[in-house]
Order: structure tokens, then C-alpha cells, then sequence
């Protein structure tokens, strides 16, 4: 029981910590963004699509080689035996790549969701402000 209880209260304290940084994260995305120039916003955003490729391109380590010996002892012998198994893994690989690379750019997209609503809104505002100086 008292394992259990100690599990719960790990995985609450982690929950509250990763709300923590969302939010941190979000709240710096909207500062930037409300700053005057325009990459400034666009940093966060990058940053995630630079990670997301590095994920992607991390896979490669995990993917069979292109071909492969396997060596067994088989009754006494050592048997080799020749396997390629690239080429039956890449429509899983191809599959693979293309949903890892999506989950992992959700975060640039909403970081650029944010970017390009606080700079519309920004925008409207000095357009306004333009205006009621021209009424004067």
C-alpha cells in the first residue's frame, strides 16, 4: 500500500513539474512574440523543429541494417546464415518516420499557432492605433 501511495504522489509531482514547463513555455512563446521583431517569436518554434529532425534522424541507429550474417550453433555446428531484412522493414520504417516526425512537431505548431495569433493581434492593434492618430 504504501508503494502504490508513493507511485501516485511521483506521477503527481512529475505531472505538476511538466505543467510547470508547458506553461513556462507557452508564457515565454507569448512574450516573444509580442516583441517587435519578428524572429524573435519564431525561436521556440524553430527550436522544437530542430529537435523533431534530431529524433528523426536518431532513428537510423534503430533501423535494421541493410543486411545482415547471423551466426547459430546448431547441432554442434556453427551455422551462417544470410538475412536481409532492410528491405521488408520499409514500408514500417517509412511509417515510422512520418508519425514520429508529426507527434514531435505538434509542439511547433501550437508555438507557432501562438506566434501568429499574438502577431495578428498586435497587428490589428497598431492598426488602430494608426487610425484614431489619423482621426486627430
Amino acid at each position: 500500500m504504501k508503494i502504490a501511495a508513493i507511485q501516485t504522489m511521483n506521477i503527481i509531482i512529475a505531472l505538476v513539474f511538466l505543467l510547470a514547463i508547458t506553461a513556462g513555455v507557452i508564457i515565454l512563446q507569448i512574450y516573444l512574440s509580442k516583441k517587435e521583431g519578428k524572429w524573435l517569436g519564431l525561436i521556440l518554434p524553430i527550436i522544437t523543429f530542430v529537435i523533431s529532425i534530431m529524433v528523426v534522424m536518431s532513428m537510423a541507429v534503430f533501423v535494421a541494417s541493410p543486411s545482415f550474417t547471423v551466426q547459430e550453433y546448431v547441432d554442434g555446428q556453427w551455422v551462417t546464415t544470410y538475412q536481409d531484412g532492410y528491405f521488408r522493414q520499409i514500408p514500417g520504417a517509412i511509417w515510422g518516420v512520418i508519425s514520429v516526425f508529426l507527434l514531435t512537431n505538434i509542439s511547433t505548431a501550437i508555438l507557432l499557432v501562438i506566434y501568429a495569433a499574438v502577431r495578428s493581434k498586435n497587428k490589428r492593434q497598431r492598426d488602430l492605433d494608426k487610425m484614431s492618430v489619423q482621426d486627430l
